[in-house]
């Protein structure tokens, strides 16, 4: 399972909730959350998640971000 972390310039709710949308209609993706202290973090887990794709997509219709964090985590039973 994958858990992978991008930072999105998100100026208020709407914003958030159109990033959230994104990030949920990708193919593989189990759950997604924000994070951070802004709470400008989308974080996605996933099994077949394209960090590349997803960033991408959120560049297109969000606009500015970034890949922030990438790595594998356990799976949870």
């Amino acid at each position: 399972m994958k858990k992978i972390v991008i930072q999105v310039h998100m100026e208020n709710d709407k914003c958030r909730s159109k990033a959230l949308k994104i990030a949920a209609a990708s193919q593989g993706v189990h759950s997604v959350a924000l994070e951070g202290e802004s709470r400008d973090q989308v974080v996605v887990t996933g099994d077949t998640i394209d960090s590349v794709c997803l960033t991408n997509k959120f560049r297109k219709k969000v606009q500015q971000c970034y890949p922030y964090k990438c790595c594998r985590c356990k799976r949870f039973r």
